[in-house]
């Protein structure tokens, strides 16, 4: 006997069904006992919540493959965004990590968070990392970039602190630096923006970071008495202010992390609904799944048109993977040029305006 196409031979429920179920949960971020419910009132289908656990486990199995390659290109990549965010499992805390970048979504449930998980991540990625200032990312990529944002908020928070104290023990000078940091960052983001559009040449950025360096020294020359005020310009001043504004140097780096924090967004709103997960299982159907399914998106597939390709044929062959792997594998042929040039050399080898 012989399938018809969409159709899986000795199966109830079919695979475009199938598909939708898992559109349904892990990109509409729908509870399982409510996808039951639309599946009775829409299709006139009969199943239960442990049905579509197991149609999950099922997809999370077959795509385990690609899930691998999602990571080997990850850190084939030039440029990536790194991030992470609580997660619980059967009632245990746990981590969801994401790395990625404008092609890939990858995904991973962890116990921990520490610098080893980054590794497992990331390997021997050796580009780009833009990412906050947790130190578990220290060791990853030759180059990272600070996420703007972050410092933003941190400067936010810092203020509202520094109102509540009693005004013998403000140090007025804090306002004015947090003041000037927020409108130095902020700059710095509209400058990305132009490089992103390319309004402006990387020629002119690399003229702008030296006048943003000698802003921000001017800025951190006096000591704070504010202990969080202190603490950030003592980070600014440190070897690492190099890292503010790698965005100006490399093509395609952004000045924030905002990519990470949207890409974790589904996950945090599906946190929100169901709670976590309860098993291994559910571990890595929730690291693998997502994975694929935006991932698809950011090649220009339906999560439907993809899902519904795993489950009935050799995804390994699909058009939109295969598409994937010779992307990355002419920018891993382009990184290993550009490590033989300086940053400089590559802007005007690839064409950029000055």
């Amino acid at each position: 006997m012989q399938a018809a196409p969409d159709e899986i031979l000795h199966a109830p429920i079919g695979p475009v069904a199938k598909a939708i179920a898992m559109y349904l949960r892990y990109d509409v971020c729908v509870p399982y006992r409510k996808v039951v419910e639309i599946f009775r009132v829409l299709f006139g289908l009969s199943s239960v919540p442990a049905s579509l656990v197991g149609f999950d486990q099922k997809a999370a199995k077959m795509g385990s493959g690609i899930y691998e390659d999602l990571r080997e290109k990850l850190r084939a990549s030039l440029v990536a965004h790194a991030d992470e965010t609580s997660w619980r499992n059967d009632g245990v805390g746990h981590y969801v990590w994401f790395g990625g970048n404008e092609n890939i979504a990858f995904f991973h449930i962890d116990r921990h968070r520490s610098s080893q998980v980054a590794k497992t991540i990331f390997g021997d990625f050796a580009g780009t990392l833009v990412r906050d200032r947790y130190a578990a990312y220290n060791g990853i990529g030759s180059h990272w970039q600070a996420c703007l944002a972050h410092i933003i908020t941190t400067v936010k928070e810092i203020n509202r602190e520094h109102a509540l104290l009693p005004p013998s023990e403000k140090d007025e000078q804090v306002d004015l630096f947090t003041c000037r940091i927020k409108d130095l960052c902020s700059r710095a983001c509209d400058i990305g923006q132009e490089l992103k559009s390319g309004d402006l040449s990387y020629k002119s950025a690399l003229r702008i970071e030296k006048r943003f360096l000698r802003e921000l020294k001017s800025i951190c020359k006096q000591p704070l008495r504010f202990k969080p005020a202190q603490t950030l310009r003592a980070y600014l001043i440190s070897p690492e202010h190099k890292n503010l504004f790698t965005f100006l140097r490399i093509p395609g780096v952004p000045p924030t992390n905002n990519h990470a924090e949207q890409s974790l967004r589904k996950l945090v709103i599906f946190r929100k609904v169901c709670f976590g997960t309860r098993s291994e299982k559910g571990i890595k159907s929730h690291s693998v799944i997502p994975s694929l399914v935006q991932t698809a998106k950011r090649q220009g597939v339906h999560p439907l048109t993809f899902l519904k390709t795993l489950l009935t044929s050799d995804a390994a062959t699909a058009p939109w993977i295969h598409h994937l792997k010779n992307r990355i594998t002419s920018l891993s042929l382009i990184r290993q040029a550009d490590r033989m040039r300086s940053p400089q050399t590559i802007y005007h080898q690839r064409g950029e305006r000055t």
